[in-house]
């Protein structure tokens, strides 16, 4: 019988704070002209194939396990792997 899924309160961890720069620009105008004439040119490529098919099935999965101890959570907000995956 199936009963359901569970799901717990949140977790909320603590703030990641980062710092953005700003920087303008501004730009003068330097006008060199320039001229470009196009020639276009068509060629017709006549190629044969020789179909063949094949197939193959490979099945993967994948389980994550947080073994860190407390306090070193991989992630943006700490030490181990920089900025990888985040399992709050």
């Amino acid at each position: 019988m199936y009963l359901g899924t569970n799901v717990t309160p949140p977790i909320v961890h603590p703030t990641v704070y980062n710092v953005n720069h700003t920087f303008s620009t501004t730009v003068v105008p330097h006008i060199h002209p320039s001229h470009t004439t196009t020639i276009n040119h068509h060629m017709y490529q006549h190629k044969h194939y020789c179909t063949h098919s094949e197939s193959c099935c490979c099945e993967e999965c994948s389980q994550h396990f947080n073994c860190c101890a407390p306090g070193m959570m991989p992630g943006p907000a700490g030490p181990g792997y920089g900025a990888g995956p985040y399992w709050g």
